[in-house]
């Protein structure tokens, strides 16, 4: 094979002029190697030395025990220091808490995930209130729109329009195997920021996230996805950092036979009782691929089924402070895409529950109201297929405003995307019609809410009970303080997901988001009432995942979708043992 590198000269192999490297004990040839000849990516297989402190999953930091760095050719590689985890985390919020832009401690915090898995994840339970916003909703927002600048390593799988034909091959260059949860999104409505294409990966990778640390799903059970067909931005396609392909969204025939091949690798690398949530399609894709694939595989949209869940589980728990019941109520929504209509008939079902009338009979409870004005049977022919439903005979009404003086709501929803749509003029028509008036601004990111907690208690002179998509910090008025609840999804999906996998549920069914519904429902204590809450504080999210886990598992074994046989006697205790824990784990 001739000399190798180790047998020339120090001064030959530094003045080589063709090696790009200049490195001296170049085993493999790598430093040597002219830019255009091929070299092997040798890896060792142990983890030891520098691969195990630059391995996320089990790199400790500074927290390797004097032992552990013996064993592991760790000593000299870090100070003598050994500090715990505990400090660690103290330290890290420490610093997080100087930065003043939310983008940076968010890429703080996926440079963490990155480095040191498991702290990362401590942080993120152990402070969940306080850095929510910064992983998810509204940070992840901008972290999107400017994710080709900020890229700095692939945190999922990309799927794009060439791979078409060996999509289960791609799939199968991700090095994890036991994948139970998939996110996957094709970026075309990223929140209410419009199409972001590719860039769209910040979403799959956040929700993902939150299902470990608020659900327990292991790491390395979740996989973030992006298909990326295209995009119709066409900023993105004039930006030499856009990250995705840079032509416009495939579309009709193309686009199907695309998915479908995705869903049927799914299935055929992951199994059956994989779950796929779609994550921000268009309002036409997501209500096809939805209604396409849930008696065929596990899938669940978050947008039109988690949002119902957990609206529906705010409207529940006000019932205990109004002292009615969802059947005495008028509904109003602003917004008739996916989260809209996917509420409107979350509600009308347990309405029809309650009642024993018809779904037919309680959807005319709820109204809807899209950019053409109010939805009534006048407009039935031109309305798409997942607005029909809520075509009831009135007149027609041009604008918000008149429909909220002629259906009187007792409940306005917004899912719009729009923000600043519930002016003073609709909020005070809801006041002066209802003495305790139930107004939920969902549409995130905060900027794009329909209103904010301050207008809501200041035009209702106090009396809104308010819930938000995106948190909005305590409100002063009139010497009481106002907290404002947060409808997030958060509350519901990683319980959700928990409860499908110790379950082994084989399908998604409407009875497992009711059930969702009210348990987040019933962990509403009195003393949040008291507060003006509607839903229960994040800092127990991982009980209150536990308790939706436990009845959605419930649910799916009395509808006979479970496949994880014995049922377990205490579901909530089963619930609890199975979810991962981030705490560093001891090694040989």
């Amino acid at each position: 094979m001739g000399s190798t590198p180790a047998e020339l000269p120090c001064e030959d192999v530094a003045d080589n002029r063709s090696g790009v490297g200049g490195g001296i004990s170049d085993v493999y040839g790598e430093d040597l190697a002219t830019l255009d000849q091929l070299v092997t990516p040798w890896v060792t297989s142990v983890a030891s030395g520098y691969s195990l402190m630059r391995d996320p999953r089990y790199n400790k930091g500074l927290a390797f025990t004097d032992k552990e760095r013996d064993a592991h050719y760790l000593t000299g590689l870090l100070p003598p220091v050994v500090i715990s985890q505990e400090v660690q985390e103290r330290k890290l919020m420490h610093n997080l808490r100087q930065y003043t832009v939310p983008l940076q401690r968010y890429m703080a915090l996926m440079d963490l995930q990155e480095r040191n898995e498991r702290l990362f994840y401590k942080l993120l339970i152990d402070n969940v209130e306080e850095l929510l916003p910064v992983v998810y909703t509204p940070t992840v927002g901008e972290a999107c729109q400017k994710y080709g600048s900020i890229f700095r390593k692939p945190q999922g799988l990309y799927i794009s329009l060439n791979e078409k034909g060996k999509i289960l091959e791609v799939l199968k260059n991700w090095p994890q195997r036991g994948i139970q949860v998939i996110v996957v999104t094709d970026g075309e409505r990223i929140l209410g920021l419009g199409d972001l294409g590719c860039q769209g990966m910040g979403i799959p990778v956040g929700k993902l996230s939150l299902y470990t640390a608020l659900g327990g799903i292991r790491p390395s059970a979740c996989l973030p996805i992006t298909i990326d067909v295209g995009t119709n931005n066409q900023k993105l396609l004039d930006d030499e950092f856009y990250i995705g392909l840079k032509q416009r969204r495939a579309t009709g025939q193309e686009y199907a036979e695309f998915l479908h091949e995705f869903m049927c690798a799914v299935k055929q690398n992951y199994g059956e009782k994989v779950l796929v949530q779609f994550e921000d399609f268009a309002n036409h894709n997501a209500f096809d691929l939805l209604s396409k694939y849930m008696d065929s595989h596990l899938v669940f949209n978050d947008d039109i089924q988690g949002t119902a869940s957990v609206v529906l589980a705010g409207l529940i728990a006000a019932q205990k402070v109004l002292g009615k019941s969802l059947a005495d109520h008028t509904f109003l929504f602003l917004g008739a895409g996916e989260a809209g209509t996917g509420i409107a008939e979350l509600i009308a079902l347990k309405i029809s529950k309650e009642t024993g009338a018809p779904i037919e009979e309680t959807r005319k409870k709820i109204w809807l109201v899209d950019s053409k004005g109010l939805i009534v049977s006048s407009r039935k022919e031109s309305l798409q297929h997942f607005k029909q439903p809520w075509a009831h005979e009135y007149e027609p009404v041009k604008d918000l405003i008149g429909a909220v003086n002629a259906i009187k709501p007792t409940v306005l929803i917004g899912t719009s995307g729009v923000g600043q749509t519930f002016t003073k003029e609709v909020v005070e028509a809801m006041a002066t019609n209802n003495e305790k008036p139930l107004i939920l601004a969902l549409s995130n990111p905060t900027s794009q809410a329909e209103c904010t907690a301050e207008q809501a208690y200041t035009w209702t002179k106090g009396r809104a009970i308010f819930g938000s998509g995106s948190p909005f910090d305590p409100v002063e008025y009139d010497g009481k303080t106002y907290l404002p609840g947060q409808a997030n999804n958060c509350y519901i999906f990683p319980g959700l997901g928990l409860g499908l996998i110790m379950s082994g549920a084989i399908r998604v069914r409407d009875d497992m988001l009711l059930a969702a519904s009210e348990a987040l429902a019933a962990q509403v204590t009195e003393e949040n009432f008291a507060n003006g809450l509607i839903y229960p504080p994040f800092s127990n999210i991982r009980e209150i995942s536990a308790n939706i886990a436990a009845s959605v598992a419930a649910t799916t074994y009395d509808l006979g979708l479970a496949s994880n046989l014995p049922r377990a006697k205490d579901l909530v205790k089963f619930a609890e043992s199975c979810m991962y824990s981030p705490v560093y784990r001891n090694y040989r």
